[in-house]
C-alpha cells in the first residue's frame, strides 16, 4: 500500500498446561513460555508497531505474592524494549536456579502459566503508554482481577458507555477500550457475587474456601453473554482471570481473525494461522479459528472449550486482512492475493490498448509482489491464447521463423523502483518536505523505452492517493514512459471503515473527492445538500434505524468514470506522461476471497448497524468542516 495507513492489532495468547518444572525437563529452559511469547509477537510485528505489551499470571502462589506482572512499551521498538525489561531480572543466577521451578516462580515475574500479549496500531487514542493493552482491572479477589487486550473497535462507544454510567460507574474516559474492560468486569464482579452468595447460603462460612470454590465455578460464557449483548463492531477479545481462567471472544459476523491450536502442552491463540504454524511446527490444518460469534475459553483445569455467546450473523469477515494486512505467507492468502492480480488482466489490457510488446510491468510496494505475480500469470495466459491463435493462422505450413518469432513474445517485467529504507521524511516545512517525499524510492533507469512503453505498476490499493501524487507517479516519470497505469488490487474505496483500520473520514478517500468532483463540474451538487439532510436526520435515530444514505454520492457515476477522475486529480503537474488508474472490481474480489466477504468499505454494505451510522455522522463532519472521528 504506498499510502501510510493504521489497521487492526495483533493479540497472541498463551497457556501452558503442564507445570514449569516440565518444559525445564523436556526443553532446557524455565523461558518455554517467553521465547515462543516473543516469537509470535514478532511473526505479528506488521500488525502493530505504535507500542506492545505482555501480561503474565502464575496460577498457584501463596497469598501476599505478586501473581499478576504486565509490562507496556511505546519504544520505537517495542517488541524488544518489552524483553529487554523482563529477561535481565533472571541474569546472574545459577544453573541450579534456572532450572529450579519452584525458585523461579516463587521469587520472579513473567514466570507464570497464562500469557497475554499486545500489538498496537493506534486507531484511537493517543500514542502513549497507558493508550496500550494489555488492560488491568485490579482487586484483591483473584477471581475479581481481569486483564484484557484486544483488537476491536467498537462503533457504539457512547452507548456502552453510558450503559457503564446507568450502571452507577465512573468510567475515567469514554473510550472503547476503557468500556471493555469494565463492562466485561462489571459481570465478572456480579458473577462473583452471585456464587458468593449461593455458597453463603449454603452454610459455608470459610472465605477462603468460597474463594477457591468460585474460581471452579465462574461461568465464564456467562459473563461474556452479558458482555457481548451490547457490542456493536468488529472485534477479537482475549482475557485473563486473575485465579486462572482465559477467554478469547470473536464478534458474531468474523470481522476481525482469530486462530487457535490445542494439545497436551499448550493452548495457543493468535492473529494470524502462520504465526502459530511457525512458532509450533504445525500444518495450516492443525490450526483452527476461532468461529464467530463464540469464545474459546480455558479454564484452570487445563480444560478448552468453544461456546456460543452471541448469535452470529452473516459471515463479513474483513477482506483488507487478505489484500493487504495479514502476512501473505498463509497458503490460502497468497492464493488470493495471486488472484487479484489476475482478475485485473482485462482492464490492464484495456488501459494499455492491449499493447504489450511496449507494456513494462512491475508492482508497489513490495506489499504487492504476491498480487504482481498474478497479474503476470493472467498475462502470460492471454498471450498463450493469442499466441495459439496466431500459430492456426498460419496455416498448414507455417514458416518456422515466424512460429519462433510468436513463441518468443514475452511479458516484460522489471523491478523499477526501490524503495530507499534509510530515507526518512524528517523534515516538517511542507514544501521541503514534499521534496524530500520525493525521493523515497529509487527507480531503475534503461528499464523503459523513453516515449514508446507504457508502464504498468500495481499496487495494494489506494486509498488517498497522497503519496501517489506527492511522489511515485513523479518518480515513475523520469523513466520517460508514454502512458503509467496504475492498477489497484482492491476496489475503490469510498466509505469509512470503524472495526479496526483508521479510515474514519470521508473526505480523505480519492474516490469520494472523484465523486464530489464529478457532482460540481455536471452541476448535481443537490445531490450533496440532500445526502447531507438524509445523513443528519438518520444519525438523530437509534443505530438500529440507520441505513447507508452515502451511497447516493456515487449513484450517478460509474466505477470507470470515477476512475477516470481520479486519474485526474492525482496526476502531479508538470507530468510527460498520461496516468490512468484502474481499480479491482467488486465481482473480482469476491471471485479472489470467496470466504472472506467483509467489503464495507467498497461498497457501503455495512456488516452491523452502528457501521451505518457512522458512515452517515462521517458525511456529516464532512459537510462541516468538521475533522472529528465519527466513531
Amino acid at each position: 500500500m504506498s499510502d501510510f495507513l493504521q489497521h487492526e492489532c495483533g493479540i497472541a495468547m498463551m497457556r501452558l498446561k503442564k507445570p514449569l518444572q516440565h518444559y525445564i525437563d523436556k526443553y532446557g529452559t524455565a523461558f518455554y513460555g517467553l521465547n515462543k511469547m516473543y516469537l509470535l509477537m514478532e511473526k505479528q510485528h506488521n500488525r502493530g508497531q505504535d507500542g506492545a505489551g505482555l501480561a503474565n499470571i502464575k496460577l498457584d502462589v501463596p497469598a501476599g505474592s505478586r501473581y499478576i506482572s504486565r509490562v507496556r512499551s511505546v519504544d520505537p521498538r517495542p517488541i524488544h524494549d518489552v524483553f529487554s525489561r523482563i529477561m535481565p531480572r533472571f541474569e546472574g543466577l545459577s544453573p541450579a536456579q534456572l532450572m529450579d521451578a519452584e525458585f523461579l516462580q516463587r521469587e520472579f515475574a513473567f514466570t507464570g502459566e497464562l500469557f497475554l500479549a499486545h500489538l498496537r496500531y493506534g486507531t484511537y487514542g493517543k500514542n502513549q503508554v497507558e493508550n496500550c493493552h494489555p488492560f488491568l482491572r485490579q482487586n484483591n479477589w483473584r477471581t475479581r482481577n481481569l486483564v484484557v487486550a484486544g483488537n476491536f473497535n467498537m462503533t457504539n462507544t457512547d452507548e456502552l458507555f453510558q450503559k457503564l454510567v446507568a450502571l452507577g460507574q465512573h468510567p475515567k474516559e469514554e473510550a472503547d477500550t476503557v468500556t471493555i474492560l469494565e463492562r466485561i468486569g462489571h459481570f465478572l464482579d456480579e458473577e462473583n457475587q452471585r456464587l458468593f452468595d449461593e455458597l453463603k447460603q449454603t452454610g459455608l462460612d470459610d472465605h477462603r474456601e468460597i474463594s477457591v470454590r468460585i474460581g471452579e465455578s465462574l461461568d465464564v460464557q456467562k459473563i461474556l453473554k452479558q458482555a457481548a449483548n451490547s457490542l456493536d463492531g468488529g472485534y477479537v477479545m482475549c482475557g485473563l482471570i486473575g485465579h486462572g481462567d482465559a477467554f478469547v471472544m470473536r464478534d458474531p459476523n468474523g470481522i476481525r481473525p482469530a486462530f487457535w491450536f490445542e494439545d497436551d502442552e499448550i493452548v495457543v491463540v493468535a492473529s494470524e494461522r502462520p504465526v502459530i504454524q511457525t512458532a509450533f511446527n504445525l500444518s495450516a490444518d492443525q490450526v483452527q479459528e476461532v468461529a464467530p460469534g463464540h469464545a474459546l475459553i480455558i479454564k484452570r483445569d487445563g480444560s478448552v472449550e468453544m461456546p456460543l455467546v452471541k448469535q452470529p450473523g452473516e459471515r463479513r469477515s474483513c477482506s483488507f486482512e487478505r489484500i493487504y494486512f495479514s502476512r501473505g505467507n498463509d497458503a490460502s492468502i497468497y492464493n488470493e492475493r495471486k488472484a487479484l492480480g489476475k482478475y485485473l488482466v482485462p482492464k490492464i489490457l484495456e488501459a494499455v490498448e492491449h499493447d504489450l510488446e511496449h507494456t513494462v510491468t512491475s508492482f508497489i510496494p513490495n506489499t504487492a509482489e504476491v498480487s504482481f505475480y498474478g497479474l503476470i500469470k493472467g498475462m502470460e495466459d492471454y498471450l498463450n491464447q493469442a499466441k495459439i491463435a496466431r500459430i492456426i493462422g498460419l496455416g498448414s505450413n507455417p514458416n518456422p521463423g515466424e512460429i519462433e518469432e510468436i513463441l518468443s513474445e514475452r511479458m516484460r517485467i522489471e523491478k523499477v523502483a526501490i524503495k530507499d529504507a534509510k530515507l526518512r521524511t524528517f523534515i516538517t516545512e511542507e514544501a521541503n518536505r514534499d521534496d524530500l517525499v520525493a525521493h523515497v524510492y529509487d527507480i531503475a533507469y534503461g528499464t523503459v523505452e523513453a516515449g514508446v512503453d507504457n508502464l504498468v505498476v500495481i499496487d495494494d490499493s489506494i486509498v488517498r492517493g497522497t503519496t501517489l501524487k506527492k511522489s511515485i507517479l513523479r518518480i515513475l516519470d523520469r523513466l520517460g514512459p508514454k502512458r503509467i497505469v496504475v492498477a489497484s488490487s482492491a476496489p475503490q474505496i469510498r466509505y469509512p471503515d470503524c472495526y479496526g483500520i483508521d479510515m474514519a473520514r470521508m473526505g480523505d478517500f480519492i474516490a469520494f473527492q472523484a465523486a464530489v468532483s464529478l457532482i460540481k463540474k455536471r452541476g448535481l451538487e443537490h445531490i450533496l445538500d440532500e445526502t447531507y439532510a438524509a445523513c443528519k436526520a438518520q444519525i438523530e435515530l437509534p443505530k438500529e434505524e440507520n441505513s447507508n444514505q452515502v451511497k447516493a454520492v456515487y449513484e450517478p457515476f460509474t466505477a470507470e468514470e470515477i476512475s477516470a477522475e481520479i486519474s485526474l486529480l492525482l496526476t502531479p503537474a508538470g507530468m510527460n506522461a498520461e496516468v490512468k488508474i484502474v481499480y479491482q472490481s467488486i465481482e473480482g474480489l469476491h471471485a479472489s476471497c470467496p470466504d472472506h466477504t467483509g467489503d464495507w468499505y467498497f461498497t457501503g454494505d455495512y456488516p452491523t448497524p452502528g457501521g451505518h451510522k457512522v458512515v452517515n455522522r462521517s458525511f456529516v463532519y464532512y459537510m462541516e468542516g468538521r475533522t472529528d472521528r465519527a466513531y
